[in-house]
């Protein structure tokens, strides 16, 4: 998972979609599941490379800038997941106030 199709999941929820991200689902691209899928799983490979970089400072074999770049990158994502989970429960309490 790269940060371009991040971004282009956040798009989606957050209904601008854009070019980048209209363009994906309309021309064949990978669907909304498959993207947060992919985000998920790039978190946790951020948060385990983090986790790898601190046990390899902690043992004297890293320095401590990989592990404060590993960790800002795993925060990264992380927040991320947030922002698009937060925009999927908005958007669904948008869609469940609607009048039938």
């Amino acid at each position: 998972m790269n940060p371009l199709m991040a971004a282009r999941a956040y798009a989606a929820t957050q209904g601008t979609g854009g070019a980048t991200a209209g363009a994906a689902v309309a021309g064949g691209g990978p669907e909304f599941s498959q993207l947060i899928q992919d985000v998920m799983s790039n978190m946790t490979q951020q948060t385990r490379a983090a986790e790898s970089q601190m046990i390899q400072t902690v043992q004297g074999q890293g320095s401590m800038i990989d592990v404060v770049t590993a960790v800002s990158s795993a925060e990264a994502s992380l927040e991320t997941v947030i922002a698009v989970r937060d925009q999927v429960i908005s958007a669904y309490q948008e869609i469940m106030r609607m009048p039938i």
